[in-house]
């Protein structure tokens, strides 16, 4: 039986392992701290059209595909697991609160027109009617009814839950190299000991090109991003849906849990590995929030948190083998590893399963950085 060491235990690595031992593949996930890392602190978005920017087509088209696979993805992982994930798909919407910020959505919604996609383009009055406790100074919004969002927290969890009931190995180490030998033959880890395996996958987030081993071509920079996070907690959901605000020109979003928790973000720092929680980031969240939602203010506070998400050079991920044989990258997915596990989970099984990577990813190989 072929066997498969994952480096990672994020949203990424376990979804790629449960997809992988479903096809009869062996696999051990290494990881110190399974799912502690960005898959704990995200809001976890499934927003591909509203986080649409403009010369991203390729990935847009790879987060459609992976929103659209998350029904059947998560409702067949529920069943193995037997958690919930939280998952909803009631749309959407983007606001602006002033003029300058209303010609900004104005534009994004004729780009997107342009591509075919589904925007919905509303009146103030129509954004307050869908979300009663928007700001009364509320201009007009988007409507993009077939995003959403789901608890990452809880599809780690199941995803945890469903790679053990379906046999999977979790080693809690950290790996200190990647081992080759012609190809890639296995991982050494921090303690000492050598995992011997058919194939590796990197999926060690910001941290993936930092592990001893590999050659300098074999996987892109990939940089820490940081990005500050705030929940809320009301005893009734405080939004409907996922609401994505313009306050000025800065963005904040702001995603409602059926449980009353309220997750608020994110902000975007270039501060190498800190994960220190600022209060200057804590206050421009609260800030903007109160803006848009200015009953926000009355509810609960639980936690702040920071976490650090995977940029490559061009913040799209890197997906596939890379220049060593046997070694496969799942990595860099910038702020849209949630929303993209699905798809890089299928199809880095497949590659693993077939030695062929599907279509669908092939734009996104580590080799685009060297043509």
């Amino acid at each position: 039986m072929r066997h498969v060491v994952i480096v990672g235990g994020g949203v990424i690595g376990l979804g790629i392992a449960w997809r992988s031992l479903t096809r009869g593949v062996r696999v051990t996930v290494v990881d110190p701290e399974p799912a502690s890392k960005a898959s704990r602190v995200a809001a976890g978005m499934l927003t591909p059209v509203t986080e649409l920017g403009y010369g991203e087509d390729a990935l847009l088209r790879l987060g459609i595909v992976s929103r659209d696979r998350f029904p059947s993805f998560v409702a067949e992982l529920e069943e193995v697991s037997g958690v919930d994930t939280a998952f909803r798909r009631d749309g959407v919407l983007q606001v602006a609160l002033d003029a300058d910020d209303l010609a900004v959505l104005d534009e994004l919604r004729r780009f997107q027109e342009s591509l075919g996609l589904a925007a919905e383009a509303l009146t103030g009055r129509e954004c307050r009617r869908r979300e009663p406790m928007l700001a009364p100074s509320a201009r007009g919004g988007l409507f993009a009814p077939d995003d959403g969002s789901v608890d990452p927290r809880r599809l780690s969890a199941a995803l945890l839950a469903a790679v053990d009931r379906l046999g999977g190995t979790l080693v809690r180490d950290r790996v200190a190299e990647i081992l080759i030998d012609d190809r890639a033959a296995g991982v050494r880890l921090a303690g000492g000991d050598a995992l011997a395996a058919d194939q590796v996958v990197l999926a060690a987030g910001p941290w993936s090109h930092e592990i001893k081993g590999l050659p300098p071509d074999a996987v892109p920079p990939v940089r820490p991003v940081k990005g500050q996070v705030v929940r809320l907690r009301s005893p009734v959901p405080f939004l409907s849906r996922t609401v994505r605000g313009l306050v000025r020109g800065s963005s904040v979003y702001l995603v409602p849990r059926a449980d009353g928790e309220l997750v608020i973000g994110a902000t975007q720092e270039e501060m190498g590995y800190d994960t220190t929680v600022t209060a200057g980031g804590l206050w421009e969240l609260l800030r903007d929030a109160r803006e848009l939602v200015p009953g926000v203010t009355e509810l609960a506070f639980e936690e702040v948190s920071a976490g650090l998400r995977p940029g490559s050079p061009d913040n799209a991920p890197v997906l596939g083998p890379s220049s060593v044989p046997g070694l496969l990258l799942a990595t860099g997915h910038f702020r849209n590893g949630v929303l993209l596990t699905p798809v890089t989970a299928d199809a880095l099984a497949e590659t693993i399963a077939t030695g062929e990577p599907p279509e669908v990813i092939r734009p996104f190989s580590a080799g685009r950085f060297h043509d």
